[in-house]
């Protein structure tokens, strides 16, 4: 027997607790996606103000994943050197000036000034989400149960808020600069009260018995290979939708940014939605039977939208494909984490290898889309949704996991 379904972090009941720091944690993920949706709903109107085809529109968001795998395998260490409260805050900073300069570049038509804006605001967004994941795995052991996939709920429901800003401002013809300049330090602000609430300093510093491991590195285990596996289809599959859904909608069916921008909004709502119901599933089906099920909606509702001859049924297959892409990415996290004294090294890994997806998937579908259209190339996840679903088992909780292998 289970009991029900939380759908936000537990109650506050002081600073520095684990019940004030899952709510610290919940409010971070969420910024994190707004940062995020703020700057991805409003891709169309990128492409459009640079004018940009679609390889060159794929070859323009590599930049983030060039600097997410630049800075990321370096994230451990920084976690366990700064702490989780001043790494999140001076990468959230960095992150934040990449999209404010990469905003006025485009507003200004100077492609040369937002490519390399991209790739900072990539290091920044990539040692922030490595280090909020390592704040929601400590507080999800001290917890002593699985609530990771509520802090992702978080991050979606900040891409919600950001993408239905983003649409409205869209709508608006509100220039890049405007928005972002509006919405991210807002956002900042309400970042830097709310880590106030974390986990007392020192909790990721260095274990006395990493010094027996420090020699074996964590690229070599092949559990955490596997794991980065997992999280790598995953990756692609909710990053192709960041990346792509919006301007899938607007060119498969002849719509405006705005209506794309909401196609953008249903992929996070229902990617959402799943990560609320997350924890309640996993507690009663255990890891590995769920990430099946969620890879299994992957597969229906990419199919769906690829193939779909009308837009209602391909809002279907987008609401499928975002439930699908739901899991995969805290699961993964929570599995790198099952031992506390590896937890920073497992999932640098982990992370790394997830970004990847982004380091490739770009331009790849990029070059798709120039010969297929956008909605036929994105056809093309299927393929690393099979290959995860083959290496799930390594997800399987360790003895050390949050409350216990089950």
């Amino acid at each position: 027997m289970t009991g029900p379904v939380e759908t936000a972090p537990p109650a506050v009941s002081g600073r520095g607790t684990p019940e004030a720091a899952a709510w610290a944690v919940f409010v971070t993920f969420a910024l994190n996606g707004f940062a995020f949706a703020s700057f991805a709903s409003r891709v169309p109107a990128v492409r459009d103000a640079l004018g940009l085809e679609p390889q060159q529109v794929g070859l323009l968001l590599l930049g983030v994943s060039t600097g997410a795998l630049l800075a990321m395998p370096l994230s451990g260490v920084v976690v366990q050197r700064l702490g989780a409260t001043r790494t999140i805050l001076s990468f959230a900073a960095v992150n934040g000036t990449g999209l404010l300069v990469a905003a006025a570049a485009v507003d200004a038509h100077r492609i040369w000034v937002v490519v390399p804006a991209l790739v900072l605001v990539g290091m920044g967004t990539g040692v922030w989400d490595a280090a909020m994941n390592l704040e929601g795995a400590a507080v999800e052991q001290r917890l002593g149960r699985a609530i990771m996939p509520r802090f992702h709920a978080g991050f979606s429901f900040g891409t919600m808020a950001g993408a239905g800003i983003g649409a409205l401002a869209a709508s608006l013809h509100a220039p890049l600069v405007v928005h972002l300049g509006i919405a991210l330090p807002l956002g900042y602000l309400a970042l830097v009260v709310c880590s106030r609430w974390f986990l007392p300093a020192g909790t990721h510093a260095a274990h006395p018995d990493d010094a027996v491991g420090r020699p074996r590195s964590a690229w070599l285990e092949p559990r955490t290979v596997l794991i980065g596996l997992v999280v790598l289809a995953a990756a692609i599959t909710e990053g192709s939708a960041n990346d792509w859904v919006s301007l899938a909608v607007v060119d498969g069916f002849d719509v405006g940014n705005d209506v794309g921008a909401l196609g953008f909004g249903l992929f996070v709502t229902a990617m959402t939605a799943m990560r609320l119901l997350g924890t309640g599933l996993l507690d009663r089906y255990g890891r590995v039977v769920v990430l099946r099920i969620v890879a299994a909606l992957s597969l229906v509702g990419l199919l769906l939208f690829g193939l779909a001859p009308a837009l209602w049924l391909a809002a279907v297959g987008v609401a499928l494909w975002g439930m699908g892409a739901a899991l995969g990415f805290p699961v993964g996290m929570s599995a790198a984490s099952d031992d506390p004294r590896r937890a920073p090294a497992r999932v640098a890994v982990v992370a790394t290898i997830g970004y990847s997806a982004f380091l490739a998937g770009p331009p790849l579908l990029g070059l798709l889309a120039g010969a297929v259209g956008y909605r036929h190339a994105l056809l093309a996840v299927t393929v690393p949704v099979l290959v995860g679903l083959l290496v799930i088992p390594a997800a399987r909780p360790l003895p050390t996991a949050a409350g216990g292998a089950r």
